[in-house]
């Protein structure tokens, strides 16, 4: 590597942001987390060391994301890869779901992705390489009862990734990242809604043609891979990383 590289991540004190944050530094970039959790956040920094730095940041909210892109910046040059993960999860059919619930995980969801891009998307440009990575959810593709802004969110992230491909390539690449079921602290903090959180579980591993459900770190390295320069033929593309998640017809019998 000639020089070192600068990744941004959203969402990125924990589960999936926190395993791809260790990732990219294990491949020497320079790493900028943008998290809420300022717990969780300072921690992965004290962790992590010099090469990483901690932003607390409301993804949602324009200034902050201004500010903290700035100071990014300023510290560990233009951005190469920014990794937008940040997300939450509501659950409620339409009618079920609010109009504040609606638009604040329309914010967190999707308007940070949109906020976040349009931030790194100059800086990017300036050496003339970037590419931006987009997690979205196996459920832009099949979904389940009550998450109805959840899918919607999951779902136009997938445009939100061509749009970019089409608009700033060759320059900047886009890909969206879709994972299944991931081990995360939102997936425990949705079972510890349910009486039988074991029984939830086995449910959630049965789903999957895998048997069980996938780990932070495997997502990690599908985001790191797509951002390297073995990928550097692919743009404009969701990817799945689902365990088989959806593909086996429902009632239909394996001999």
């Amino acid at each position: 590597m000639n020089k070192i590289q600068h990744v941004i991540v959203t969402g990125g004190a924990k589960g999936v942001g926190a395993a791809t944050c260790r990732t990219f530094l294990a491949n020497g970039y320079k790493v900028s987390i943008l998290d809420i959790d300022t717990i969780a956040g300072n921690q992965l920094e004290q962790e992590l060391g010099d090469s990483s730095q901690f932003l607390p940041c409301d993804v949602s909210k324009s200034i902050e994301v201004k500010e903290s892109i700035a100071i990014a910046i300023e510290k560990f040059g233009e951005v190469e890869v920014l990794v937008n993960n940040a997300g939450i999860q509501l659950y409620g059919s339409i009618t079920e779901t609010s109009e504040s619930n609606w638009d604040r995980l329309m914010n967190v969801n999707l308007k940070s992705f949109f906020l976040c891009s349009k931030e790194c998307i100059p800086s990017m440009q300036k050496n003339s390489n970037g590419i931006i990575v987009n997690v979205s959810s196996v459920q832009a593709y099949i979904t389940q009862k009550n998450v109805a802004a959840y899918t919607t969110a999951k779902t136009a992230i997938l445009g939100f990734t061509r749009s970019i491909a089409v608009d700033y390539s060759p320059e900047i690449r886009s890909v969206a990242i879709c994972p299944g079921t991931i081990d995360t602290p939102l997936l425990r903090n949705a079972l510890a809604e349910s009486p039988d959180q074991e029984q939830v579980f086995q449910e959630c591993e049965e789903m999957h043609l895998l048997k069980r459900v996938g780990q932070p770190e495997e997502v990690a390295e599908l985001i790191a891979f797509v951002a390297s320069n073995k990928a550097s033929f692919m743009t404009g593309q969701a990817i799945r990383i689902d365990g088989g998640l959806g593909i086996e017809i429902p009632g239909s019998k394996r001999d």
